[in-house]
């Protein structure tokens, strides 16, 4: 079963690793929508109610930690790997 789930950043954190020139690394913070946030029920087909969670990650790559601001939603798929 694919399970479908609609999050929204609740935090980016900016750090450096210290070495002058090197890339900079953040973690992002996602939290789930639920229907009393954005009116709609996307979150309906893993969480019956009040979805409850979070998805925190440390991102490396400059460019994919520009992808995220707070506020921002997204859909994350969970989908069985082999």
């Amino acid at each position: 079963m694919n399970v479908r789930a609609k999050f929204y950043v609740t935090s980016v954190t900016h750090f450096h690793s210290g070495s002058p020139g090197a890339d900079q690394v953040g973690e992002v913070k996602l939290a789930p929508i639920y229907a009393g946030k954005d009116g709609n029920p996307a979150n309906s087909d893993w969480s019956r109610y009040t979805p409850n969670g979070e998805i925190k990650m440390t991102i490396t790559n400059p460019k994919a930690l520009d992808a995220f601001a707070p506020g921002q939603n997204f859909f994350v798929d969970f989908t069985p790997a082999e």
